[in-house]
């Protein structure tokens, strides 16, 4: 086999860019490789690419095979009782529990026999942005790789786990894992994670994350199966919406510009550090596509676009939840009020005071309504509204009302 061959003639191989298939050819014909192995990914258009692969290969006499390590069971494996896939999330979840307990993680090998590598110096691409170096932010606030993802994880589940039930909806307070980067690029794996949790003390906490990473593998279960989620409405009939597509808005709610805070804070958090706090995703989403009347694809390209786990299953079923035209999705009549949903989930105003500094000096009382505040709170706080901060795109009832009014239209139609 490859590591056998490569440790008696010392093999130092030379790798080029190109398609994957080539990539894999020169690395067969430099190593006299006759098998190739590695971990699916589900996506549509990564079936295809490896299908083709296979397929390639094995007509060129090359021992193929893949395995699933992205996942904790294979989207195939959980169907209804008419043997059907899943469309509603709580009896997924119940089947996903009394399924066999997923497989725990192998010990690392003390040591691989390898080759070396001579390949193109990085740098020599020039991929760092540089001007502007929009990537500032997300430096900071990551560490990529197997480590990083080892350390979240060991401090998840040392100092937040137990208070996370509640605690992951409060977007000022640091309750969430911040995993979902590093399980979308494979810095660790979920069954890695899994049992890390379970072997946890057992609480309302660990209980909730691990339904969370069931969540994880619904959208994936739902991608597979469906494979248009990205692009098409689960419910077919919202393909007939009266979206009222508007660039000028879109703009607006990208740039954190919509004139409610909660939803500011989150647009700009995810433009400076390619993540948004899940509560504020599904607040921001809801802004977009019912106040607005904008397509959910706008939307879920953007985040696309700009999250650092742009997972694409996750994403799709997402948005398609919080538009109301996917399967298990919220009510299309459940529009959130971002005035009542800041107060909530942002009530001593951290969240926004930290991502909107030019309200910082608003009191609680008028932090997520500003536009109500009295002219002389707002003096004192330094906000001038239409100036440093806007006035609402919408007005949160005139926008409510507009979306129930399409809403009935299409039910009309």
């Amino acid at each position: 086999m490859l590591r056998d061959q490569l440790a008696r003639r010392g093999a130092r191989l030379v790798l080029k860019r190109g398609p994957a298939a080539e990539v894999l050819e020169s690395v067969i014909a430099a190593t006299s490789a006759d098998a190739v192995y590695w971990n699916r990914t589900y996506e549509p258009f990564a079936i295809r690419r490896d299908a083709a692969i296979k397929q390639r290969l094995k007509a060129r006499g090359v021992a193929v095979d893949s395995f699933n390590a992205s996942l904790l069971f294979e989207p195939w494996e959980l169907k209804t009782q008419s043997d059907t896939p899943f469309k509603v999330f709580t009896p997924f979840y119940k089947a996903a529990l009394a399924a066999p307990a997923p497989r725990k993680p192998l010990p690392a090998p003390g040591a691989l026999n390898g080759i070396a590598v001579r390949g193109d110096d990085l740098d020599s691409w020039n991929l760092r942005p540089t001007a502007p170096d929009w990537a500032g932010g997300m430096r900071a606030a990551w560490t990529p790789g197997e480590a990083g993802a080892d350390a979240r994880l060991t401090d998840f589940l040392a100092h937040n786990a137990t208070g996370y039930a509640k605690g992951r909806d409060i977007p000022g307070q640091a309750f969430t894992s911040r995993l979902s980067p590093h399980l979308h690029f494979g810095d660790i794996g979920p069954h890695r994670v899994w049992h890390a949790a379970a072997a946890a003390e057992p609480n309302a906490g660990t209980i909730s994350f691990m339904r969370e990473l069931i969540w994880r593998e619904f959208a994936h279960h739902l991608l597979y199966n469906f494979p248009d989620l990205p692009e098409t409405p689960l419910r077919r009939e919202f393909a007939a919406f009266p979206w009222q597509e508007d660039s000028t808005l879109v703009r607006a709610w990208q740039r954190g510009r919509t004139g409610y805070p909660i939803v500011d804070a989150g647009m700009r958090e995810l433009w400076t550090t390619g993540w948004m706090h899940n509560r504020v995703r599904m607040i921001a989403a809801s802004l977009l596509v019912k106040h607005l009347l904008q397509p959910w694809q706008t939307g879920a390209a953007w985040f696309w676009d700009t999250l650092v786990d742009a997972d694409l299953a996750n994403n799709s079923a997402s948005w398609q939840w919080v538009a109301g035209c996917g399967t298990d999705a919220a009510p299309y009549f459940r529009v959130f009020n971002p005035v009542l949903q800041g107060l909530k989930f942002d009530g001593d105003g951290a969240y926004v005071r930290r991502w909107v500094p030019e309200l910082a000096r608003l009191p609680d009382e008028w932090l997520h309504k500003p536009w109500e505040a009295p002219m002389d709170v707002l003096a004192t706080a330094g906000v001038k509204l239409g100036a440093r901060y806007p006035w609402p795109i919408v007005e949160h009832k005139a926008g409510r009302d507009r979306a129930l009014k399409a809403f009935e239209q299409l039910r009309a139609a």
